[in-house]
This record gives structure tokens, C-alpha cells and sequence, in this order.
């Protein structure tokens, strides 16, 4: 190094690796525009009001996802109220009451591992133990039900990770004060890390809306307006993704499946926006 500089060689080494990782970042960014802008260029001129608003009528030969909508968000609702009282208390037990690190360990290792199982695993599980365990006809109930094993694993890693960013003195400074170790986690910890919570929801949740492959065995391709929420959690009922699955496959219509991709995705991106959102206003609290 001379004068503070690097040799020409090594400047041009890094140069040269600067470059490759900058077009490497233009060409993931590149096609992932380039995704997202296909599909709405597909999509965008097949939704109307009429679209989003009515249900199928074979009688009309009109097509509008309505019904799907509305199961989307049964199943969604159903699936949150199921997994996030087990999958929240089950990270509190790990990082705040569980004594046994093996045993801490080897429930990491088996969430883990269950993150990473191909969500056809899980359909042939909630065919087998809800459908025919259970009794369960395929409905809304039985998707939420497998969504619910399948979004398990997300929700206590998250939670967990979201725990351990709590400082030790926090801990320590209300053991100082008297507190009840619930009451410092209902209270301190559980606060100081609802941002990383609220997180790992929302990428849950976004799980939750892409999924087709276990959902099509569980929740079914029921296209039929049910607005009552009871009465639609034992009807079959097809999600956004699952719809656009059909259409594609079985009815060729591939304008409708694109028009429902964009809505997908319009969904993912607002819920992107709405982590950083929150976090921000939660960070502000």
C-alpha cells in the first residue's frame, strides 16, 4: 500500500467483485419486476368490479371470486385464532421457563425440520388425520386446521427469536423490583417484542394466502356464497390460490388466473408495507 492506496491489482480485484455483485442484484431485481409486471400486464385488464364482487354462475356464464375472497379471510381468521395462542406460548415456554436445554434444542431441531417439509406433506397429513381421523369433511375447518401445523413452525421461531432481543436486564431489573415471572413476561417482555412478533404473523399470513397444495385436499374448490362464518367453516371452500390453480388446469382460463395472481400479489406487496409499517409505529411506542 502506497500513499494510503491500494495496489492497482487489488483495486482492480475489488472493482471487478463490486461489479459482479451489482449485477447480480440487477438481475434477481430485474426478474422479480419483471415477474410481478407480467402477471399485472395479464391480469390487471380482466379485474372489474363485477369480478370481485359476484360469485360463479354457470346459468350466466359469468365468473367473479367473491366466495373465495371471503373463504381466504374465514381461513385466515380460523387458522390465526388455532396457531397463535400454541404457537406464542409454546416460544414463551422454550425461552423463559424450560430448564432443560436438550430438550430446548431438540424441539428447535424439530421445528426446523418442519419448516422445511414440502406442504404436499402436510395436505396427506390433514387428509389422513382431520378428513378421516377426525371425521372432518373437506371444508375450511380442515384447512385452517392443517394450515395450522403447517404455519406452526414459523410462528415459534419468529416469536422466539423476537424474545431473545429482549436485554437480560430488563429481565433482571423487574426479578429486582418483585415481579412474578409471568407478570414481567406479560408485561416487559412480551411488549419489548411485539415488533418481531407482529413479523413473523404477517409473513405467516402471507404464507397462508400463497398456499394451494395443502389447502386443495383439505379445504376444497367450493366456489358457492357463504357469508355466515360458522356455516363456511364446514362448506368446501376454494382460497384465491387454489382458484387460480383451477382455472389454469382444469378450465384453461388462463385471463381469470392472472387476474387472480395480481390480486395475490397485491395482497403479498401490502403486506410487506404493513410489516415495515408496523414496526415502525410499534418502534415509536
Amino acid at each position: 500500500m502506497k500513499n494510503g492506496r491500494l495496489p492497482l491489482k487489488r483495486r482492480a480485484y475489488s472493482g471487478f467483485l463490486m461489479g459482479l455483485i451489482g449485477l447480480s442484484a440487477a438481475i434477481a431485481v430485474g426478474l422479480i419486476v419483471g415477474l410481478i409486471g407480467y402477471v399485472f400486464y395479464r391480469g390487471l385488464g380482466h379485474i372489474s368490479w363485477e369480478f370481485l364482487s359476484t360469485a360463479r354462475s354457470a346459468l350466466r356464464g359469468t365468473i367473479g371470486i367473491l366466495p373465495n375472497i371471503l373463504f381466504t379471510l374465514f381461513l385466515i381468521i380460523t387458522t390465526l385464532a388455532i396457531v397463535l395462542p400454541i404457537g406464542i406460548g409454546a416460544a414463551i415456554y422454550l425461552n423463559e421457563y424450560a430448564t432443560s436445554r436438550r430438550l430446548v434444542r431438540i424441539i428447535e431441531f424439530a421445528t426446523e425440520t418442519l419448516a422445511g417439509i414440502p406442504s404436499i406433506i402436510y395436505a396427506l397429513v390433514g387428509v389422513l388425520l382431520f378428513i378421516q381421523g377426525l371425521g372432518l369433511r373437506v371444508s375450511i375447518l380442515a384447512g385452517a386446521l392443517t394450515l395450522s401445523i403447517l404455519s406452526l413452525p414459523t410462528i415459534v421461531r419468529t416469536t422466539q427469536e423476537a424474545l431473545r432481543t429482549v436485554p437480560v436486564s430488563y429481565r433482571e431489573g423487574a426479578f429486582a423490583l418483585g415481579a412474578t415471572k409471568w407478570y414481567m413476561i406479560r408485561t416487559i417482555i412480551l411488549p419489548s417484542s411485539l415488533d418481531g412478533i407482529v413479523t413473523g404473523v404477517i409473513l405467516a399470513v402471507g404464507r397462508m394466502v400463497g398456499e394451494s397444495a395443502a389447502l386443495l385436499f383439505t379445504a376444497g374448490t367450493g366456489y358457492f356464497l357463504v357469508t355466515n362464518y360458522f356455516e363456511a367453516l364446514h362448506a368446501s371452500g376454494g382460497t384465491l390460490s387454489v382458484m387460480l390453480f383451477v382455472y389454469a388446469t382444469e378450465h384453461g382460463n388462463f385471463d381469470v388466473s392472472f387476474a387472480i395472481a395480481s390480486i395475490l400479489i397485491f395482497i403479498v406487496l401490502l403486506l410487506n408495507f404493513g410489516v415495515k409499517l408496523v414496526k415502525r409505529k410499534l418502534r415509536r411506542i
